[in-house]
């Protein structure tokens, strides 16, 4: 009689604490380690449309968030990607891209010399000036032989005989003939002048980045447009982002998104540079984004050669959710803003539907793509925890016995 009852009461702790070591291990998925995100924090109203969240930090902070709480300081407002914010992104991308609406000149600058260019100049009926240039050689010129012609000098000024310095710079070839025709005519009488650029060596486009062949290209008398510059630079690289085109002139930077303006039907070649002006072609690593969280491979993913990105491509890269861990109803884009407080979009992809929004939704480069475990990987994360210390108590009970 009193063994049997010893034997419930035995029993009946045995079952008591199993369902206390439960109650903990469930109560503990708060703490779980690593990171989490939610779409509520606790305390929020149901139905609040404003829902915050702390997107990284300790779980117990966001269970009893307070002022001085880090993950409490950084919670902000979750936006969810539905169809008006695709449609929104859409719209702000045509506005960025109305500046390229405006029509492009008809004509392009004339050429405008500068210093170290060289001017051949002939005056006709007077041979005795061409020995002045070279012009009398008799010899074929070769490859290591100086251009013949009268060199700008640094102070952009030529000198001629008979005509004396003469202050060319900034004037087109035109222009440069007139002066030097103006000059000698206090010599002869109505002189024949004959002026051009031998060598166009006072303007140059720096072409660097992504390109096979980076360095300076002259500028001559034919209008030089972005599709020249990228063309004589070699072409694109396979590591180019076509979206990150830069020019840089006099110290002003403006981003120029290539596959967009060809995507609306604009021409890069009714963009003119000029000399001195930089040319960037930015790299596809340097525009990536960081995909963590339930994912197969979580990675840097890279944006196509077109700079474009989307929510579904960078999962694709990923290996996609892992279906054993990922809750797929917490996926969540973070984007960092210039004025600190982040922005968070939330896509609830238990729906394979979903993932229409999400080869809609576009990223932006150093964009954060998190996707969150579900409870049960919260739960055997805590049982991990625990059982170490249960096989340790168990162990010391029975060395005791």
């Amino acid at each position: 009689m009193n063994t049997s009852i010893a034997s419930t009461a035995k029993s009946r702790r045995r079952a008591l604490a199993l369902v206390l070591t439960a109650c903990i291990a469930l109560s503990g998925c708060v703490l779980a380690p690593g990171m989490k995100m939610s779409t509520t924090q606790p305390g929020t109203p149901a139905g609040n449309p404003n829902p915050v969240a702390a997107p990284v930090g300790d779980a117990r902070a966001a269970a009893t968030p307070d002022a001085a709480s880090p993950s409490a300081r950084t919670a902000v407002e979750i936006v969810a990607i539905d169809p008006a914010l695709i449609a929104r992104q859409r719209a702000a991308r045509d506005a960025t891209m109305a500046s390229f609406d405006a029509p492009a000149p008809a004509r392009a600058p004339a050429y405008r010399i500068g210093p170290g260019d060289v001017l051949q100049i002939t005056v006709w009926d007077h041979p005795e000036l061409a020995a002045a240039q070279a012009g009398a050689q008799q010899t074929p010129p070769r490859a290591a032989d100086p251009i013949a012609g009268f060199v700008v000098d640094d102070d952009g000024n030529l000198t001629f005989p008979y005509a004396g310095r003469l202050k060319v710079a900034g004037l087109t070839a035109a222009d440069a003939q007139a002066r030097v025709k103006q000059a000698l005519g206090t010599i002869y009488r109505d002189p024949q002048v004959t002026l051009r650029v031998a060598s166009f060596r006072s303007q140059q486009v720096y072409v660097d980045g992504e390109v096979h062949t980076p360095g300076a290209l002259p500028v001559n008398d034919v209008p030089m447009t972005l599709a020249d510059a990228i063309a004589r630079a070699g072409g694109f690289t396979a590591a180019a982002d076509q979206s990150d085109v830069t020019v840089v002139r006099n110290g002003v930077p403006v981003r120029i998104d290539l596959a967009r303006l060809i995507e609306r039907h604009r021409d890069p070649s009714a963009i003119a540079l000029r000399g001195g002006d930089l040319l960037r072609i930015g790299a596809r690593d340097d525009n990536g984004v960081y995909v963590m969280g339930e994912v197969n491979r979580p990675m840097l993913a890279l944006p196509k050669r077109s700079g474009r990105l989307t929510l579904s491509d960078a999962l694709l890269q990923a290996g996609s959710i892992n279906s054993n861990t990922a809750d797929a109803a917490q996926m969540f884009v973070i984007r960092g803003t210039h004025s600190g407080a982040p922005t968070v979009f939330h896509l609830d992809a238990r729906s394979p539907v979903a993932m229409v929004l999400a080869n809609q939704f576009e990223l932006e480069p150093k964009d954060i793509v998190y996707v969150d475990g579900n409870g049960l990987v919260r739960f055997s994360r805590v049982l991990s925890l625990l059982l170490p210390s249960v096989n340790t108590g168990v162990a010391a009970g029975i060395a005791t016995k």
